[in-house]
Order: structure tokens, then C-alpha cells, then sequence
């Protein structure tokens, strides 16, 4: 893969946009430049979880303006991740054609355990060596994650559906803040924590970090009144929550002297952390500068060096699955060559693609592990809904439409495969799995494409095809399926030697 000199990371996180571009040398990253706009998506859902017009407004604008930052980077050096908000927005595919337009770039909606991996990657990658294990805690705007993890290896990830911006609006909608709607929130917060506490308690981790603003800006406002040292402790919130109600409004908490955008998000924020170090009893939380942004950007340098955690969690899915892995291999060299003579006319595209067959390749069977009967259906259900690290949402639907397709009708699939020429690929792959139906390598005659806009014809010996009337018979049913997308496509038995 092309190496970049230069790195950028985009979150769209639920409470604040960010944009962090960085230097790479000798392997190392460099920070160059951080921009931050508080566009606070989450307060733009409404009550039947779209997003308004005003809020999206907002978001393009800021996109505009970190799109005119990066508009000399290469497409692969740039990375851009949505969210909470963004994963239960059921507007978010309409609003993302605008975003991605605005800001020049991809953007990809990533699954709330894909986001704490990366959030963990992002601050074990900048602290000490340690062999202790960790936990690290982010409370963003619409979410809440907790991870726990040893070195820069996470060992378990959760994603909880609490965040400050929601859980103000919710408990604290009119900005009074009453002993009735704090102990609601911090309820409503150590309600949601129950299901992971057995394991996150201190007794599985060495030391606990917050990685968020939300923790930091509650460190600062602790140090700053005496309360702590600088990290946050069970006294100096109990302090600072009796400091709240003291209050009793959001619009005075500018008398805490920390960024206005900050604290109007303060009291949803302050009892969820409040919920977890109480729940979890955590003594001590030191806070760390670095997230999700630091995190896309260690991700990315590690595919440019044949790091890819996705081919890791493709490895593990296999061997959960119990994949053959000779006939995988085999399926996934013929289904390459395949797609190489398929995307010869393609620009921009060519390497996706590829990466994106290899993998429907080695993972087409995961299904079998389930029942032998529709198993292309069962392995496309795991691929849509599993937990895959390294992952986006889009990426695994389209892993999911890809594996959906290499068998069967392809009157399933709905227009699926339509979308930036994903017919290519699944066409490589049904034809390599037929091909190789007897699971045993096979002297392959040579083949060619021609393909003129949506006509594609194959050309295969002649005298091959007669020694393997099976196959025959199997490709001819093919060509019979492909003009339910549209696409005319026709054998041509040739004179060549089989």
C-alpha cells in the first residue's frame, strides 16, 4: 500500500467535530495541526431520531472549512468516522451524500466497538510502556465507551448509549439542575452500567484513564477549586456535584471559567462519569489528551505497513468459523485474476475492489459452520452484524453483499450490488466458487473478458467445457442470471486448447 508522509483524521463525534493532520517519521506521528467546532449533532435529533436541517447546516459548514484544510492530501491519507449520532440518525445516509461532498472526502459510520478500539489505540499508542492492564473511558456526546486493555492490545471494548450532550437535553432539558433531575441521570447512567460491571470493576485493571472533554474538563474544574489533584476522584465529585446544585443552573456554570461549549453539556457529562467511577469504584482517573482522532491516525499508519486489523479480524473469522482454508485460497486466486481482467477500464477503484474480494473470499463460507442449506444467507447475516474490528459499517455491508452474492438467485439482491460497480466483484467470485465446486485444484483453461458498458462476455475452450459438461451446464445457468441487474451476460466457447 502507498505510504503518506503526511496523515489526516476526521471525528464526527456526536458532541464536536475534529480534525487532527499529522506528520509520519521514521514510523512515528507528529501532530501538526487540530481544528475542533462544537457542532453538537446529537442536540439535532429529533424525537423520531432524524437530523435536523439547522444541524446539518451547521455540520456542512464545518466540513467546508476542514475540506479547504485538506485539500492537498491524497484520498488515502485522509480518514473520516461518524459516530453515535450518526449511527442512529435514520437520515444519515441522505445527510453523509452532503457531508461527503462538503468535506471532499469519504466518510465512514463506524460501529460503537469499532469506536472504542480505535479510541483505545489512540491513548495506549501515547503513554508509557506499561504491562498492566488499563482502562480507558470516553464519554462523548451521544455514547459512552469503556475499554479495557494491556499495552496497545484492547482486550474488551463496550459501547454504552449514554452521552453528555443527550443526557442534558434529557434530565436537564430546561438548564436547572435540581437534586431530582442529577440523581435521575445518575441513575438513569448506573442503570445502563450494570450489564458490564462483573467485569470492568477495579479489580480487572492496574489503572484508569478519561480520554474525552468531558473527563478533562472535570479534571480541570476540580483542579482549579482544590478539589483534586488534576485527576478525577469519588471526594472531588462528590464536592463538585454538591457545587452544581449550589448552582442550580447551566447558564451560571460560566462561573467554573472553562469554554462555554463545554459546560452548557456539563451536568449530562458529570453524572455519567459520576455513575461510573461510583459503579465501576474507580479511586482514581488521570485524564489523557488524545481519542478517537489519534487513534483513526495510528489505525491508518498501520495499514500502510501491512498492519491491517482487518486482515486480522478476516484470520479470526476464519479460524471461529472453521473455514477450509485451501478452498478459500483457491477461490480467492481464481476470483483475483477474475476481477483484474473485470476492472481494467476502472479508475480509482481498481485497489478496493481487490481488498474487498480477497476478503468475501476467505470468509464465503462462514455460513457452512451453521447449516449447508442457504449458507451464503447466514454468513452474509454474520457479516452485516458481527463485531469486526477495523471495520466501517459500509465496508461490512458491502462484505455482506458480496457473500450474499456468490450463490444462489441474484434476484435477492435488490440493486445491492449496482452501487460503485460491486457487480464486478461478486461476479468474480461466483464464477471462481463455481468453478472450483469440487474443492480440488483443477488444470483451468485460460480465460478472457470483453465487456462493453453493461454487456460482458466470457470466452472459455471449447473442448475444456466438453471435458467438464458439469461446469458447462453450471455456467450457462449464470448467464441466465445476470440480466436481472441488468447485465447481458454470454459464453463464448473458443478454439483454444483446454
Amino acid at each position: 500500500m502507498l505510504k503518506h508522509s503526511v496523515l489526516a483524521a476526521i471525528d464526527l463525534g456526536s458532541n464536536s467535530f475534529h480534525l487532527e493532520i499529522a506528520r509520519v517519521i521514521n514510523d512515528q506521528i507528529f501532530p501538526l495541526d487540530t481544528l475542533r467546532e462544537p457542532v453538537r449533532l446529537a442536540s439535532g435529533l429529533t424525537a423520531d431520531k432524524r437530523l435536523d436541517e439547522e444541524t446539518q447546516q451547521r455540520a456542512l459548514a464545518c466540513l467546508t472549512r476542514f475540506g479547504e484544510r485538506l485539500r492537498q492530501l491524497p484520498p488515502g491519507a485522509v480518514r473520516a468516522v461518524g459516530t453515535n449520532s450518526l449511527r442512529v440518525a435514520k437520515n444519515a445516509h441522505e445527510f453523509l451524500l452532503r457531508a461527503e461532498a462538503a468535506l471532499g472526502f469519504p466518510i465512514e459510520i463506524i460501529a460503537g466497538r469499532e469506536e472504542a478500539r480505535l479510541i483505545y489505540l489512540g491513548v495506549a499508542n501515547n503513554l508509557p510502556p506499561s504491562s498492566e492492564r488499563r482502562l480507558v473511558v470516553d464519554i462523548g456526546g451521544g455514547s459512552t465507551e469503556l475499554i479495557i486493555g494491556s499495552g496497545t492490545q484492547p482486550e474488551k471494548l463496550e459501547s454504552l448509549y449514554m452521552g453528555c450532550v443527550s443526557y442534558t437535553l434529557r434530565f436537564f432539558p430546561d438548564g436547572k439542575i435540581t437534586k431530582k433531575a442529577l440523581l435521575a441521570a445518575e441513575l438513569a447512567a448506573r442503570n445502563e452500567l450494570q450489564s458490564i460491571v462483573s467485569e470492568y470493576s477495579n479489580e480487572f485493571w492496574h489503572e484508569a484513564i478519561g480520554s474525552s472533554g468531558t473527563a478533562r474538563t472535570l479534571a480541570g474544574i476540580l483542579q482549579r477549586n482544590g478539589w483534586s489533584d488534576g485527576s478525577l476522584t469519588q471526594e472531588g465529585l462528590v464536592a463538585l456535584r454538591n457545587h452544581l446544585l449550589k448552582i442550580g443552573d447551566t447558564s451560571q456554570l460560566d462561573k467554573l471559567g472553562f469554554r462555554a461549549d463545554r459546560l452548557q453539556v456539563l451536568p449530562g457529562g458529570f453524572a455519567i462519569m459520576y455513575a461510573i467511577m461510583t459503579e465501576l469504584d474507580i479511586p482514581r482517573l488521570t485524564t489523557s489528551r488524545f481519542a478517537l482522532r489519534d487513534g483513526i491516525l495510528h489505525d491508518l499508519l498501520g495499514r500502510f505497513h501491512d498492519h491491517d486489523v482487518r486482515d486480522v479480524t478476516v484470520s479470526n473469522f476464519m479460524q471461529r468459523y472453521q473455514v477450509d482454508p485451501a478452498q478459500a485460497q483457491r477461490v480467492e486466486r481464481l476470483a483475483g485474476s477474475l476481477l483484474t481482467a473485470l476492472t481494467h477500464d476502472l479508475v480509482g477503484q481498481h485497489d478496493t475492489h481487490h481488498r474487498m474480494l480477497g476478503w468475501a473470499a476467505r470468509l464465503h463460507e462462514i455460513g457452512l459452520s451453521i447449516a449447508h442449506s442457504g449458507h451464503h444467507k447466514h454468513a452474509a447475516y454474520i457479516l452485516v452484524n458481527a463485531d469486526m474490528p477495523g471495520f466501517s459499517r459500509d465496508e461490512q455491508e458491502a462484505l455482506s453483499h458480496l457473500v450474499l452474492a456468490h450463490r444462489g438467485s441474484l434476484r435477492k439482491m435488490n440493486g445491492s450490488l449496482q452501487q460503485n460497480d460491486l457487480w464486478r466483484p461478486a461476479l468474480a467470485l461466483r464464477l471462481a466458487a463455481l468453478l472450483y465446486r469440487s474443492r480440488n485444484e483443477l488444470s483451468l483453461p485460460s480465460c478472457s473478458f470483453k465487456l462493453d458498458t453493461r454487456r460482458v462476455e466470457l470466452s472459455l475452450s471449447k473442448s475444456w467445457l466438453k471435458q467438464h459438461p458439469l461446469t458447462l451446464a453450471a455456467l450457462e445457468a449464470e448467464t441466465a442470471e445476470w440480466p436481472q441487474l441488468g447485465i447481458q451476460l454470454k459464453l463464448r466457447q473458443t478454439d483454444q486448447p483446454g
